[in-house]
């Protein structure tokens, strides 16, 4: 089990490096399931497990972030990483809000929180995730000057506990 953490640990790193390094973007014809382009705005996804979070030290920036982890529920950390895709710019101004719901349910909407990490600003919160099915995770986008909300939705087969 212990292997099996230090794995798991070592992707979301990983995937958290990958999200904020990324420099262009090119649409892919077969892209995976956590990335969309949706009005020239290209949309990174990730869900983070509690067993990640849990293991940062105290002093580990992600220990504070969205007021500290919740004592229970509400642990899994959703990140999202925008760019603008003819630029492969980092988006870092927006508002983003979303939710996390089963599908056929309803969801509570959250603001995702900016996350500055390696120089670059993502954003994130904890949402609840307890079971190893399939959710829809919405996601509303405002950005300074661009007229309207940009709506994504994401389908998400969670990994469990």
């Amino acid at each position: 089990m212990h292997i099996y953490s230090v794995k798991t640990f070592w992707a979301a790193v990983f995937l958290v490096i990958g999200l904020s390094s990324l420099s262009s973007i090119t649409a892919a014809a077969d892209a995976p399931e956590n990335f969309q382009v949706i009005d020239g705005v290209a949309i990174y996804l990730g869900v983070i497990p509690p067993q990640i979070v849990q293991g940062h030290p105290s002093e580990h920036p992600e220990a504070s972030m969205h007021g500290g982890l919740p004592a229970k529920g509400h642990r899994d950390h959703v990140v999202v990483a925008l760019f603008d895709n003819a630029t492969g710019k980092r988006i870092e101004d927006a508002q983003v809000t979303g939710g996390v719901m089963e599908i056929g349910q309803g969801s509570k909407k959250k603001k995702f929180d900016p996350m500055p990490i390696a120089d670059s600003v993502t954003y994130g919160n904890y949402f609840n995730i307890p079971d190893n099915e399939v959710y829809h995770i919405n996601l509303q986008i405002i950005r300074p000057g661009v007229q309207g909300v940009l709506e994504a939705q994401f389908t998400h087969r969670h990994f469990g506990k």
